[in-house]
């Protein structure tokens, strides 16, 4: 298997992170991708990355940080990437439920972000949350049929899950799938995510699944296989055959 999803950068996996790989692959996950938030987080994750076969690095500004974004942060994003190219451009987007940046702020890096991946031929990590309406319109806006890219630790409706499958993304599924308090969205949505467009993902040290007894502190790559399991089941698939497929979408959408 293949994590698209891990904050790398927190100390519970920096302090050992020769452990931290060595505990993921004893759990089948081989790979991990490592997801920036802003555009000195990318320049870190360049770096560490550089001599980690098992780790990919996406470089980019997340939406709570769109207020660190200026006219400077193509051109700087543009040398980052001509140093070192990652993966994908992100973790980018809109999140209208907190508002750490402002919706204008948000707009202003997304926008800019997205030209980005065009130029590049890299696809879009994305982050979208109360904010789907606005992210479909700037997606479509870009002038593409199909956007490359993946929404990140997807959680919503079988509708919007149908809006973004027909802009051609990838649907990332965290252990949200294993809440029985908030998951019932994505859980009744899952079985409607067509197997060649899932990605599974962790986003640890977040979103622990609720299933693992017992309960961990922090969630952790090597707990991914929780995720799958419940994926699984819940596409009536052997788990097997979901994670072939799986690690198969991962490496096609962002070529590695």
């Amino acid at each position: 298997m293949i994590d698209i999803g891990v904050n790398i950068q927190h100390d519970f996996f920096l302090n050992n992170l020769e452990e931290t790989i060595s505990q993921s692959k004893l759990a089948g996950v081989e790979g991990m991708v490592c997801i920036s938030s802003d555009l000195k987080e990318s320049q870190f994750l360049q770096t560490l990355c550089l001599d980690q076969p098992s780790l990919w690095f996406t470089s980019g500004c997340h939406p709570h940080h769109a207020n660190t974004w200026n006219s400077q942060s193509v051109s700087t994003l543009n040398e980052l990437i001509k140093v070192n190219r990652p993966i994908a451009i992100g973790e980018t987007g809109l999140d209208f439920n907190r508002n750490y940046s402002t919706p204008t702020e948000q707009r202003y890096a997304f926008e800019e972000q997205i030209q980005i991946s065009l130029d590049h031929n890299l696809p879009l990590y994305l982050h979208e949350r109360d904010a789907h309406e606005d992210m479909l319109s700037m997606l479509r806006a870009a002038g593409k049929e199909h956007i490359q890219g993946v929404i990140h630790c997807f959680t919503g409706s079988i509708e919007q899950l149908e809006n973004y499958l027909e802009l051609g993304l990838y649907i990332g599924v965290t252990g949200w799938v294993c809440d029985e308090r908030r998951g019932l969205s994505l859980q009744q949505a899952v079985p409607h995510i067509p197997l060649d467009r899932l990605l599974l993902e962790t986003d640890a040290p977040y979103l622990l699944p609720r299933t693992i007894r017992p309960r961990p502190k922090k969630n952790h790559p090597k707990y991914l296989p929780w995720v799958a399991e419940e994926v699984a089941k819940l596409k009536d698939i052997p788990i097997n055959e979901l994670i072939i497929q799986t690690t198969n979408n991962t490496k096609r959408l962002f070529s590695i």
